[in-house]
Parts: C-alpha cells; sequence; structure tokens
C-alpha cells in the first residue's frame, strides 16, 4: 500500500544524525514518500554532499522566524477552533512541570500550526518524529491540529534522564507507537508508561547501508592507533580516555589516538592533551565528513567509546560493519550488539582502572586476532543493523498506523 509520511526532527540535516537521513531513504526504496521538516538547520555548516542534497528537500519551521508562526496560529484559530483549543490545552499540560517554561510550549503551538498545513497540502497521513524531547511534543500538537496520526522514535539517554519533565507517558499515550532503537530503551519506557501502551513500543534499530561497508578494505593496519569518534562532551568519557591512556603509556604500552569530532568540551580536551603530555600521540580531528569518519575507522586498529550515558552509538555500528573491534562501556544498548571477547572489550563505565586494563588487553592483542574480532563484528552488524530490514519494518507500521482523519 502506497503511503505518504511526514518527518520531523529538530535539526536536519546534521552531522550526527545521518542515520535519520539513511532511515529516510531507505524508506523511500519503501514506495513510501517522505515529506521532511525541520525546526531549524537550514544555515548549518554541512562537510557532507548527501546532507547539502537533503537540506534542499526539507522544510524549516523557524526559518522565517516570528510573524509566520503568529500568522499560522490566527489561521488555525479562526479556520479550526475546536482543535485549535485542544491544543491549546494539550500544550499547557506538557508545559505544567516541565523542563522548559510554558512560553516553549506555546512556541511549539505556533509551530505546530505553522507545519500542518505543509502536512495536509502533501496528503500525509501521519507524522513520525525522532527524538522524544520538543519534537514529539510538536508533532503530538501537530496531530491534535491536523487530526492525522503520529509517532516518534526515543533514542536517549535525554528522553531517559528527565521521563516526567518530558512527559514522555503522555506522549507515548496519543502515539500511535513509539520506536525504541535498542531493548534497553524500551524497557527504559516501559519504567514511565502505562502497563496498556507497552505493546506501542516496537524495536526497530538505526541501520547501515551496504555501500557504506562493501568495497572497503578488510586489512587492519599495523599501526597501533585508536580513533574515538563523537562530540566532545562529559557523557562520550574522552577525558577519561586520556587519563587512562596517559597511565597505559607509561605503564610501558605504545599507541596514537584519534579523536574525531569537536564539540563544547573541546577547550578541556586540548588542555588535558598537554597538561599529560600527550601532545603527538593525540590528533583532535574537529568536525568531518561522513566519509572522513569512514577514512579514519579505516586507518585505526579499532574504535573506542568509553561513554558514560547513551542509547545505541551509530559509529559502534559503522566500525564494526569496517571490520574494526570496539573497546567501548557497558551502556544502555552497547552489549546487545558488541560481544566481549568476540568483537570487542567492555568495560565498566566511569572505571579507569578497567579502561586501562582493556587498553592493555587491546595492545597485547595480535593483528591477526584483531582481524578475527572484526571479521565477528562485521557479520554481527550486518545481521542486526541492515537499513533496508529496519527501514521495511518501520515502513509496515506506518502503513498500519490509524487514520485518525
Amino acid at each position: 500500500m502506497h503511503a505518504r509520511i511526514a518527518y520531523l526532527i529538530n535539526q536536519y540535516p546534521k552531522v550526527s544524525h545521518s542515520f535519520i537521513r539513511r532511515e529516510i531513504l531507505a524508506l523511500e526504496r519503501q514506495g513510501i514518500d517522505v515529506l521532511r521538516i525541520a525546526l531549524r538547520g537550514w544555515d548549518a555548516a554541512l562537510a557532507d554532499e548527501e546532507d547539502k542534497q537533503e537540506r534542499t528537500k526539507t522544510r524549516y519551521v523557524l526559518q522565517g522566524g516570528l510573524f509566520p508562526l503568529l500568522l499560522a496560529s490566527l489561521k488555525a484559530l479562526i479556520g479550526t477552533p475546536r482543535r485549535f483549543f485542544a491544543a491549546f490545552a494539550l500544550a499547557i499540560r506538557l508545559g505544567w512541570k516541565a523542563d522548559r517554561p510554558l512560553l516553549y510550549h506555546m512556541m511549539y503551538l505556533a509551530e505546530a500550526c505553522h507545519l500542518v498545513p505543509w502536512i495536509t497540502s502533501f496528503k500525509a497521513t501521519h507524522l513520525h518524529a525522532h527524538f522524544g524531547t520538543n519534537s514529539a511534543e510538536v508533532a503530538a500538537l501537530a496531530s491534535a491540529l491536523g487530526g492525522f496520526s503520529y509517532s516518534f522514535t526515543v533514542h536517549g539517554p535525554d528522553e531517559f534522564d528527565s521521563p516526567e519533565l518530558l512527559h514522555i507517558r503522555e506522549k507515548v499515550k496519543r502515539a500511535a507507537f513509539v520506536v525504541g532503537i535498542s531493548s534497553f530503551g524500551r524497557s527504559q519506557l516501559y519504567r514511565w508508561i502505562d502497563y496498556n501502551d507497552w505493546p506501542k513500543i516496537q524495536v526497530v534499530h538505526c541501520g547501515l547501508e551496504a555501500r557504506f561497508y562493501e568495497g572497503a578494505a578488510s586489512v587492519i593496519p599495523q599501526t597501533r592507533r585508536l580513533v574515538c569518534v563523537g562530540r566532545l562532551c562529559k557523557a562520550k568519557g574522552q577525558l577519561l580516555l586520556l587519563d587512562a591512556m596517559s597511565r597505559a603509556l607509561r605503564n610501558g604500552g605504545d599507541f596514537e589516538l584519534v579523536l574525531a569530532g569537536d564539540g563544547e568540551l573541546r577547550p578541556e580536551v586540548d588542555s588535558a592533551i598537554q597538561r599529560l603530555s600527550l601532545q603527538g600521540k593525540v590528533r583532535v580531528t574537529g568536525w568531518i565528513s561522513s566519509q572522513q569518519v569512514r577514512d579514519e575507522i579505516l586507518a585505526s586498529q579499532a574504535l573506542i567509546l568509553p561513554t558514560f550515558a547513551e542509547g545505541l552509538p551509530v559509529v559502534i555500528m559503522e566500525a564494526m560493519a569496517l571490520r574494526r573491534p570496539i573497546l567501548t562501556t557497558y551502556v544502555a544498548g552497547i552489549p546487545e550488539l558488541v560481544r566481549p571477547g568476540i568483537d570487542g572489550w567492555l568495560s565498566r563505565a566511569g572505571d579507569i582502572d578497567a579502561l586501562v586494563s582493556v587498553l592493555e588487553e587491546y595492545l597485547s592483542t595480535s593483528v591477526d586476532e584483531l582481524a578475527r574480532m572484526g571479521e565477528s563484528a562485521h557479520q554481527r552488524v550486518v545481521q542486526r543493523h541492515s537499513i533496508d530490514t529496519e527501514a521495511a519494518k518501520l515502513a509496515k507500521l506506518f502503513r498500519e498506523a490509524p487514520q485518525l482523519q
């Protein structure tokens, strides 16, 4: 059955949202027409050509400023007053004891008023949002205004850190279905929603396209180099990694580290590199494109991510697909994918002694054994995270979503 779906993302395209781009393109291969809507992102710096192409296909809610939002709200009030006041009451409810003041929730209502005509004109029957934060609220408000069903994907950890302030229970109750990207994510939603809504929670993994890893050189390089890919922030654990690296080097180990990414923790990272005398051993790339991330992974023997809080990092999937073993932590959905001793190593999050131990185990592992682990990792992730397989699950959910109009 042919379907027309609208997608809503807070910011799109974005360096860290390539998994959403892959999902949308895979859905279109499934025969679903997708209207891309984002709140912002029209002027963001983009390194990836595919992201630049996606930007030309995306409509932006906030690009015109405040006046279009106010005009759209007035039109909704005059044209469909009953639905407008129902959505207004919902905005008040979602703004009560929330993570942000009530004024923000009135803005979310105005954003919903602005995007509903786009969805109606596109003849979309369903709206899907990524992340259970403000984008899911705008989707819920748009559903109340436009009469179509909605759903959203929960990634974590933000939704798990503040489920009550984000009113996750109310958002799930009103949704046709909700996607968790791992069994762990589903379990965390179970904690905060009504038992009767448990069947709404479906697991659909983030996926990879075969062209990402097909033809990639599978030979593990001889140089002892690890790559850590991710935003430089406290949750990713880069500062702990630098401390652990310093200890491992003092214990006689020798390896290089590439920190691929940038972020708010960059000054502290640069300072730690200086303080620990790691110049020449650590390279920070800044923001790089998806192709450059791929190249950095292939130039390394393994990927390391000593994260404290996650959903299920896409970069772990990417490195596994490129036949690289993983050094990471027992956090969230990661142990569902990475098997210790088979696909890499898992350590206790936030435990520097455990991290040093894992680094030393990696350093004592032969290149042949690293290659064996990398091949196991490849087989594992290809089996569990094919984008076309996962998009087919999502397409089925969209086609079965109730038509509320």
